[in-house]
């Protein structure tokens, strides 16, 4: 009787957290839905420019598709900016394989002077947040010449310290074992590193991108102090853009960009969860 009861609070509290996280997003999609009236004396008095409380609903009064219309048919500065943000992030993680990948494998299998002092400073470099090094990235790409270019986005990205972090640790789990039998066969270091490495160390692999993924796709900062020209911004920054004047296409924008994160979520969840497991493993 007692594990009944435990198991009932375990559940009702597990419920009320997953509540907490999904309440948010039911509610922006309810509100994808609503039109402009509805939003004014439902959700925008915080913003100073509705007429009630809020009162908040999962369930529109009057649905509409007016704000979704708006936003595919009618909003070109949207696709720009959605296609700004492609530009800018898949370059920069397959920037971040190329460069990550081979280096992690380093950390990983190779003994070299100094690789504990340089694998603290790439730890280091992922405990400071990213306003310590803004300056010193504005101050380097302003001497390169690529300030106002989607360049600047990507080369930082490319050189991000997390990633190599991630697989790092993924490849120190792969078993010794697979890599004297490589070695036996008559394999190389380089010949190890892709056909050991990189399939056995997948999930971390995946793990470090789709992290980056997210870390791209959502930047907000990045973009506001490296990009001037509006017409070279990525998505995070229309959703500011709108969100005073046309608060129901702001809702619409918010729920087009959770589609590509949430869809390579789904079709990684178990890379991502493997990849993560690793390394917990390994602590």
């Amino acid at each position: 009787m007692r594990k009944i009861v435990q198991t009932r609070i375990q559940w009702i509290i597990l419920f009320g957290a997953c509540l907490l996280i999904w309440l948010p997003l039911l509610l922006m999609a309810a509100a994808v839905f609503m039109p402009e009236d509805e939003l004014l004396w439902r959700y925008l008095s915080p913003l100073g420019i509705g007429r009630a409380p809020v009162r908040a609903a999962l369930i529109p009064s009057y649905p509409s598709w007016e704000a979704l219309m708006e936003l595919l048919f009618h909003s070109p500065g949207f696709f720009v900016m959605f296609w700004n943000s492609c530009i800018q992030v898949i370059p920069m993680l397959l920037g971040q394989l190329l460069v990550g990948a081979p280096a992690a494998w380093a950390f990983a299998q190779f003994s070299f002077p100094g690789r504990r002092l340089i694998f603290c400073l790439y730890v280091l470099l992922i405990v400071l947040p990213f306003q310590v090094t803004q300056v010193s990235n504005y101050l380097v790409l302003d001497k390169l010449g690529l300030l106002d270019s989607h360049w600047a986005m990507i080369l930082p990205g490319i050189w991000s310290a997390f990633p190599v972090f991630i697989m790092t640790r993924s490849f120190q789990a792969i078993p010794k074992s697979l890599l004297e039998a490589a070695y036996l066969d008559g394999a190389g270091k380089v010949e190890t590193f892709f056909l050991v490495g990189i399939p056995v160390g997948y999930p971390g692999i995946v793990t470090a991108l789709l992290l980056g993924f997210m870390d791209g796709w959502n930047a907000l900062e990045q973009p506001m102090a490296y990009l001037r020209d509006i017409s070279l911004w990525p998505l995070a920054l229309y959703l500011p853009d709108i969100v005073q004047d046309k608060a129901a296409v702001a809702f619409a924008a918010g729920a087009v960009m959770m589609v590509p994160p949430v869809l390579l979520y789904l079709n990684g969840q178990g890379e991502l969860e493997e990849g993560m497991g690793g390394y917990e493993g390994k602590e």
